[in-house]
């Protein structure tokens, strides 16, 4: 009596136990993230542009063709076995050619190609029409960003550069996250667009293949060093959209989260005249005379937002792929070799070129390692910067 009235009070015990774990798991699960994935999603994201509504109608369509295949094959397969089995009596019959068979199985999968193919090509055409863009904007994918140019349309001559947010860095740098909505689908700069008007995305990289894709857009176009691909969209709804590298780019590949933020015209205008007004308060005359204490303070900023990740805060590196600029050779050797490594890269290393960066920013980033931990090697220029992009 003992023994049962004991299983009894540790099965409570272990009842309990498992009910406050499950209200635990409730009360720090995440929720569904409006314009990115939702939890224990399994349908297609909501579309917000005609060509995402397109493809969700394909899938559904394509889906129903397989079914009705599917159950009509299979029941008559089924329907044979049963109701002609040899417990029955049935005989196998004995002939030879049938031309209505072969007409019959010959004209419908046409035609359900045909079905299939039309409303396909149709959509697939669709999407390659990047023509008559309003807004024409370059992504170019570096590890682990996105560096974004606006060349057509209203905002063009904007430039910036998306990276994950530190904060969420700073989460998945701890090992032990909490629950987060946007966990890893945050950045410090997302990608501004207006509603209601087509915009053409032209996509490159510069290191090796990205993929730039936002679901809800219904849009995903690789980008491919030496190469340009376009894809376009034009969203419907006003709102925040996320996306992700979906080429596999090294190792910070899950670190790389594309946002896309569709504003009102009248919202859009206004983000186009700040931007503006930032660039030129920020913008960096290379011509001025700028002194070591300007270049070293600017040069943080610079290695702080781009070199960082691989060549750590202390200058040590991650060795043999990310060697230590902390008494490194080229940095303590001639300033040309120093610029032409980072205009350029190094082919064969994890060394990408920084072109997009400009003269002042790579020439302080550059004056910034030549003089910081053990290293004393002096001051590098923008004007040498530019003389060595010739």
């Amino acid at each position: 009596m003992k023994t049962i009235k004991a299983l009894w009070a540790g099965a409570g015990r272990w009842g309990l136990a498992l009910a406050a774990t499950l209200v635990s798991h409730a009360a720090w699960a995440v929720n569904d993230l409006p314009g990115g994935p939702a939890v224990n999603q399994l349908d297609l994201h909501p579309p917000v542009t005609r060509i995402a509504a397109d493809q969700q109608w394909l899938h559904y369509f394509m889906l129903v063709i397989c079914s009705v295949i599917f159950i009509g094959v299979f029941g008559v397969m089924f329907y044979s076995i049963i109701k002609h089995r040899r417990s029955k009596g049935a005989k196998a019959a004995n002939f030879h050619e049938s031309t209505t068979v072969e007409i019959v199985w010959t004209v419908v999968p046409f035609i359900i190609v045909i079905l299939m193919a039309l409303p396909a090509t149709k959509t697939v055409v669709a999407m390659k029409d990047t023509t008559a863009a309003d807004l024409t904007i370059k992504a170019t994918g570096v590890q682990w960003k996105w560096a974004y140019d606006y060349l057509n349309g209203e905002g063009e001559g904007i430039n910036f550069v998306s990276t994950l947010d530190v904060t969420h860095r700073e989460m998945s740098n701890s090992g032990h996250p909490p629950p987060t909505d946007d966990y890893l689908l945050k950045v410090d700069n997302p990608l501004v667009v207006p509603v209601d008007r087509k915009v053409r995305i032209i996509t490159t990289a510069n290191d090796v293949i990205h993929a730039w894709m936002i679901p809800a857009f219904g849009v995903k176009q690789d980008a491919i060093p030496g190469f340009v691909r376009d894809i376009w969209f034009k969203a419907e709804k006003v709102g925040t959209y996320r996306g992700q590298c979906a080429e596999l780019c090294g190792k910070e590949h899950g670190f790389m989260p594309i946002v896309v933020e569709v504003k009102s015209k009248e919202d859009y205008a206004k983000w186009v005249g700040e931007q503006k007004q930032k660039m030129a308060a920020a913008a960096d005359d290379p011509n001025k005379q700028w002194t070591e204490a300007e270049l070293m303070a600017k040069g943080a900023t610079v290695y702080a937002a781009n070199c960082v990740a691989c060549h750590q805060a202390t200058g040590k590196g991650a060795p043999p792929a990310f060697p230590p600029l902390d008494g490194s050779k080229i940095v303590n050797g001639p300033a040309e070799g120093q610029i032409d490594i980072v205009l350029n890269g190094k082919a064969g290393t994890a060394m990408v070129a920084w072109k997009h960066l400009s003269d002042v920013e790579i020439a302080s980033v550059i004056t910034y390692t030549r003089n910081s931990w053990g290293n004393k090697a002096g001051v590098v220029l923008p004007a040498a910067v530019k003389a060595a992009r010739k």
